[in-house]
């Protein structure tokens, strides 16, 4: 069997990082009051462990976030409603003219590199798909899978479910396969990513939409302590060990392979960072917050060394530091 182990490597020119816990005792009083973050549903997985570990880090900071389509999360950003959101797209050259108009000073910059999994009921007999035949799901060519691949369920109807009707993920299935537009037959919208794994583990002939770090199990690491984790993320890099990633086994997570490859890959990280899993999105960091502000330290420290650290462990990659990766094999 075969592993693929991950630790983040720091960037030349950040100097020594924060080596003990004495350093951190002045600075969790350097940041303090209330923040908001409006942010797409499918990274809320990721960013509930990044408010956890900085609100132990500054225990006089209150973050909340809310949980909305990327569109209303930046109609909020744009209307003065909210000064930090997380979302899969940047800004746009209009957007950020439009700022400039109101006199917003505003900062951006990629966080990770997400994914989009496919998940199947542990039952279902199909292990792997093309993009092809995705683009077939998508567009609507066959609705049963036995039009798709070989299956016991060639009669089955094929039953599409995502996170939402205006969530991230299906926005980048639309983008992806449809070139922006609807749907020409119904899919299926849950109202949150735990919903699909709900429904397709009740449905044999489902196959659900989400983002990586929902299928992933850390090995443990999410259920430390916030202070066994804190003191863990502060590990130099010579200290730290590679984190091992696996998936959930409450469903089966499917392969996808490109047209000109011989096997696909599942969404882990090596296969993300290389760009041999096709489904993979960017996540960015958008703050217009006035500096020194706890929304604009919370932007510092998702983009900083701490931040990256935690997206590493939850599955997918950070997209501000680089990463080592390690092939064991047992």
């Amino acid at each position: 069997m075969k592993k693929v182990l991950f630790s983040a490597l720091l960037v030349a020119g950040l100097g020594v990082l924060l080596s003990s816990c004495t350093k951190y005792k002045d600075q969790r009083k350097a940041v303090s009051g209330f923040a908001k973050v409006y942010c797409d549903e499918s990274f809320k997985n990721i960013l509930e462990q990044e408010i956890q570990i900085f609100q132990y880090q500054y225990p006089q900071s209150d973050v909340m976030a809310r949980y909305m389509s990327e569109s209303a999360a930046l109609d909020s950003l744009l209307n003065d409603n909210v000064d930090l959101i997380i979302t899969q797209k940047d800004l746009t050259q209009d957007q950020k003219r439009y700022l400039a108009s109101k006199n917003r000073a505003y900062r951006s910059r990629m966080i990770a590199v997400d994914a989009v999994a496919l998940i199947v009921n542990k039952n279902c007999d199909i292990d792997e798909l093309s993009m092809q035949e995705l683009s077939d799901l998508m567009t609507g060519k066959y609705r049963t899978w036995g039009k798709i691949v070989p299956t016991k369920m060639r009669n089955d109807s094929i039953r599409l479910l995502f996170d939402g009707n205006a969530s991230g993920v299906i926005h980048y299935a639309k983008e992806k396969f449809l070139k922006g537009k609807d749907f020409t037959f119904p899919v299926y919208s849950a109202k949150s990513s735990e919903e699909v794994f709900q429904l397709v583990e009740k449905n044999r002939n489902a196959i659900g939409f989400v983002g990586v770090s929902w299928i992933a199990d850390d090995m443990g690491e999410s259920q430390k302590t916030d202070e066994e984790r804190f003191k863990q993320l502060n590990k130099s890099e010579q200290e730290t060990e590679p984190s091992a990633i696996d998936f959930t086994d409450r469903v089966k997570v499917l392969r996808v392979r490109e047209m000109d490859k011989v096997e696909g890959v599942k969404p882990y990280q090596a296969y993300i960072a290389d760009g041999s899993y096709p489904l993979f999105r960017k996540i960015y960091a958008i703050d217009a917050a006035p500096p020194g502000t706890p929304a604009h330290q919370f932007y510092v420290f998702l983009t900083g060394v701490i931040g990256q650290k935690i997206i590493l462990q939850t599955g997918i990659m950070p997209g501000a530091e680089p990463v080592r990766i390690v092939d064991v094999s047992n």
